[in-house]
């Protein structure tokens, strides 16, 4: 099937994407390392379908294939917890981009991503006018027109009885990536939608991992701590706490789905990166510097990650070091950073270290948005199939 992915980045959803089936017919790209990054990787296979420059200049016209779906992050410094927080008076909205492409090609679908800051209640008349956006994309706002005029309209669109626009339908959902068996807490909001004419009997494909199970493997059973050859610690307070929830709530089954994935899982057969066994392994190099500082503790080795993040003013340590037993921390390497976001190993990341963490923290993990496009990518096939019946 084909696609176009828009604000790649250094290509998470991408990939997972082209892992489910889709093909990229473009891939539109500001950032001229994250362009790199792409052109660096022959898994992709889609570099000569990289356009390095803004959304904002690119033509949807110039490709002449039917497009099944749109994907991309716009970027989300506008909504982020730790950015400016604009919103839609912040000129890195791309929301009314992502919308252009879809009025213009008219893909069977689109999936795209965004943090959970969006949700927030001082952004929710503006998350409300995206998806009335997303639902109506040909119902364009007027030169001169402000945003809550546009709504205004798109409300009473919305609410007639007769449609005769282009028409999407929408669902949104606040995910833990970490659900899905990223070893990351990463929430992150994604928009699904449909071709008001496609049959997509399509729902968000449900949770693979849980807290519970972890918990349950750690302070129940043991089998996580024999899984890595460790003595199971001294129970503390909060843990006996936790023990006693889980018993109530399970009983002595174990609970059915798979544990949260830690650092300790995603890492483990990793070499010290300050050893010389390091050298071997593709951009997993030692970088000094990490420390502690209020809020910002690392992530805890036997947990999943804290969300990578890209910061508004560079890397922020806390969110991107490890923190280990004996509560020492140092920052995560460019490979263990790529296994949090569910990179393969061969990889490759182009630019400053800065940059490329940038890149990471930016990105969707790929195991993530291969489980979401996955889903969407059979209901497409779906729906062909009974059409063509």
């Amino acid at each position: 099937m084909n696609s176009i992915e828009l604000f790649a980045g250094g290509g998470g959803l991408a990939l997972g994407l082209a892992n489910c089936g889709f093909h990229h017919k473009a891939v539109v790209e500001l950032n001229k390392d994250a362009c790199r990054t792409i052109r660096a990787n022959s898994v992709f296979d889609f570099g000569k379908s990289l356009y390095e420059g803004s959304v904002v200049n690119f033509d949807y016209l110039s490709i002449s294939d039917e497009i099944d779906l749109i994907s991309g992050g716009p970027p989300c410094q506008p909504f982020s917890l730790g950015g400016k927080a604009k919103g839609n008076e912040d000129s890195r909205d791309m929301f009314p981009q992502a919308v252009r492409a879809i009025r213009e090609k008219r893909p069977k679908a689109f999936v795209f991503e965004n943090v959970k800051g969006i949700m927030r209640k001082s952004f929710v008349d503006y998350f409300e006018y995206i998806v009335l956006q997303l639902q109506y994309p040909s119902f364009e706002k007027h030169d001169g027109e402000s945003w809550e005029q546009h709504r205004a309209r798109l409300e009473r669109y919305h609410t007639q009885c007769e449609h005769t626009e282009l028409e999407y339908k929408v669902i949104y959902r606040l995910v833990n990536a970490a659900d899905y068996g990223v070893p990351q807490k990463r929430e992150r909001v994604f928009f699904i939608g449909f071709r008001s004419d496609i049959d997509a009997n399509w729902t968000f494909p449900d949770p693979t991992h849980s807290e519970d199970a972890l918990l349950w493997d750690k302070w129940i059973s043991g089998e996580y701590w024999e899984r890595h050859n460790l003595q199971m610690p001294v129970s503390k307070e909060k843990v006996v706490n936790e023990i006693k929830k889980i018993r109530k709530k399970y009983g002595i089954f174990k609970p059915e789905s798979l544990p949260w994935v830690t650092v300790r899982d995603a890492l483990s057969d990793l070499p010290d990166p300050k050893s010389k066994k390091a050298i071997k392994y593709n951009q997993h190099l030692f970088k000094d510097g990490a420390k502690i500082y209020p809020g910002h503790t690392g992530s805890y080795i036997d947990e999943p990650s804290k969300a990578l993040k890209a910061g508004a003013h560079g890397v922020p340590g806390g969110e991107n070091m490890i923190r280990f037993e004996d509560g020492n921390v140092r920052y995560f390497t460019v490979r263990e950073s790529a296994r949090i976001q569910t990179f393969p190993d061969s990889f490759n990341f182009e630019g400053s270290w800065g940059e490329i963490m940038r890149q990471l923290g930016n990105a969707v993990p790929a195991r993530l948005a291969e489980q979401v496009g996955q889903s969407v990518f059979r209901a497409l096939v779906e729906q062909s199939t009974l059409k063509a019946g």
